[in-house]
């Protein structure tokens, strides 16, 4: 039975300085990626504590300001590999619901569906490179491991900021203890 590990939870946020300069001050995490994706239209900032995590808090701009509700922009969950991400998918789909998107992070690999009150999950493993964020790439989870492991690496390189994922964790426990 794969038991996905709950990893981080990403929050709509009115003011994405104030709420930058409240989890950086007050819980001590370190901002280790921020931007706009291209595929999103809202600002987003990662943090973290973790040197092993690339993120544990996302904040994602765009929270109306008479909203009560809709706070959580996302819960996720890691599992240990592809072949676990490819197995959540299918309990997704027999479950009846949809998947919203399948897509590389660069550093991940993940999955994105919606739980029965429209909760937005995401599964997802690691992949041993990184690449600044946002990144959202969309990639087939029906090739096989190896050429999956082929394509996104030759993505991974492509891009301006490319580290291995060691590289990255020494960086960020850099960022992190400073």
């Amino acid at each position: 039975m794969i038991k996905p590990q709950l990893t981080h939870v990403g929050i709509y946020v009115r003011d994405m300085d104030r709420m930058r300069q409240f989890y950086t001050d007050v819980f001590g995490l370190t901002v280790t990626d921020a931007g706009r994706p291209p595929d999103f239209h809202l600002d987003i900032a990662f943090l973290s504590a973790d040197p092993g995590e690339h993120h544990q808090l996302v904040l994602v701009g765009g929270r109306a300001d008479d909203a009560t509700a809709n706070v959580a922009q996302q819960i996720s969950f890691l599992v240990d590999n592809l072949d676990q991400v490819r197995a959540m998918r299918d309990r997704v789909v027999e479950a009846g619901m949809d998947v919203r998107r399948v897509i590389t992070h660069g550093n991940a690999w993940s999955v994105y569906f919606s739980d029965p009150e429209d909760n937005t999950l995401e599964v997802y493993t690691h992949t041993p490179w990184y690449i600044p964020q946002p990144a959202a790439i969309p990639f087939d989870l029906d090739l096989s491991n190896e050429e999956i492991m082929a394509q996104t690496e030759e993505l991974c390189r492509a891009k301006d900021g490319f580290a291995t994922a060691p590289a990255r964790e020494s960086a960020m426990r850099e960022m992190i203890d400073r």
